[in-house]
């Protein structure tokens, strides 16, 4: 790892503890809730206690005014809920391109498993060589996702996250197990920092007890998109993970802290 990359990890993250917001979702969803006005979006989710957010870099003009000094990640592929398969996603930027537009680091989206597998792994291959010649990070969203894959199994999420720390990446995300002692292994199965993806939206208490279990693991925190940007408040929830994250709060100490409601 270069000083560069090193240097731009803490400017995503905490202490080597991440917050991560993806906002990326409009090119896969559209303008879904909290996407519309995605500057105020941006905004809230910051001063809550996000390290960074994510988007794609055609978004890039609207986030530097609303990110309140904090990392900003360009995501480089993508795909849509509407087309023949959300799983085959396609390249939509480059590393040079996301340096352009301000990015402290990129991401890119690999289903581990899925028919698209070999295309995406050699993409994530050729992106963390790029990349390192910028010194630029490369966060990995590594899910175990295709035909007979489950997507919950330690086994697999634990392949995904070896993969991608064996072509290159510096940060990896993938799915959460369902336990702290189950996620343990996918924990084990690499030296990069893992973040937990959220998934569809639960309850508060149901969200940060997910965050709970994958810190207690050994998580190195959240890249978390619609269970923080769709929420009714995101600043508050991106207070309350992130109390979890890098305060090491208990659930109903991080949703006192926060406000929510300190539901059963």
């Amino acid at each position: 790892m270069t000083t560069g990359t090193e240097a731009r990890l803490e400017r995503i993250g905490t202490d080597g503890s991440y917050v991560i917001v993806p906002m990326d979702h409009g090119i896969t969803m559209g303008a879904v809730q909290g996407l519309k006005d995605i500057e105020s979006t941006i905004d809230g989710v910051t001063r809550g206690g996000a390290d960074a957010v994510l988007t794609q870099k055609g978004i890039a003009p609207r986030v530097h005014d609303n990110k309140n000094g904090k990392g900003y990640i360009v995501h480089l592929n993508g795909s849509t809920t509407i087309g023949p398969d959300e799983q085959d996603k396609r390249l939509t930027g480059t590393v040079e391109e996301a340096i352009r537009v301000g990015a402290d680091a990129v991401s890119f989206h690999i289903n581990v498993g899925s028919n698209y597998e070999p295309d995406q792994t050699s993409q994530l291959a050729e992106i963390t060589a790029e990349a390192d010649r910028f010194g630029i990070p490369v966060l990995a969203m590594a899910y175990a996702r295709g035909p007979g894959v489950d997507s919950e199994d330690p086994e697999s999420l634990g392949h995904a996250v070896r993969l991608a720390e064996e072509v290159g990446a510096d940060l990896v995300k993938t799915g959460y197990s369902g336990d702290a002692d189950s996620f343990q292994h996918v924990i084990e199965s690499t030296r990069l920092p893992v973040v937990i993806a959220g998934g569809s939206r639960g309850t508060d208490r149901e969200t940060l007890e997910m965050v709970r279990g994958a810190t207690d693991a050994g998580g190195a925190g959240i890249s978390m998109g619609r269970s923080i940007f769709q929420h009714e408040d995101p600043e508050a929830i991106a207070t309350a993970v992130g109390g979890i994250v890098h305060d090491d709060l208990s659930v109903d100490e991080a949703l006192t802290r926060s406000g929510l409601a300190l539901e059963v």
